[in-house]
């Protein structure tokens, strides 16, 4: 089971934050377009160099903590890092930014 690693620890982010978006009635899933924008570029641009640096040797991915799938060299775990990690920082950002309206409302 400790092939799964990185995939249960990006489960696990997602578990933790995808609940703000129902509890807060937060719109971010409902604008998919708009998350992409926000996504897609940084994804795009650290997927280059993650390439880069691995082809480089600069980093390797253990492969007893990761799924045995690999496209130029990285494990698919990291490309739903690229996407899980900013969408858990966008729920977030957005969910306390709720709460913090609510505090100001007299």
């Amino acid at each position: 089971m400790r092939h799964a690693a990185y995939a249960a620890m990006l489960a696990l982010v997602l578990l933790g934050t995808l609940p703000l978006h129902r509890f807060y009635r937060l719109s971010v899933l409902r604008q998919p377009l708009r998350l992409l924008v926000a996504v897609a570029p940084a994804a795009l641009l650290f997927v280059v160099w993650d390439v880069a640096a691995t082809s480089a040797g600069h980093w390797h991915f253990d492969p007893a903590q990761t799924f045995s799938p690999r496209w130029w060299g990285l494990p698919l775990e990291e490309y739903a890092f690229f996407v899980v990690i900013p969408l858990a920082g966008i729920l977030t950002f957005e969910a306390v930014s709720v709460v913090a309206s609510r505090r100001r409302e007299p």
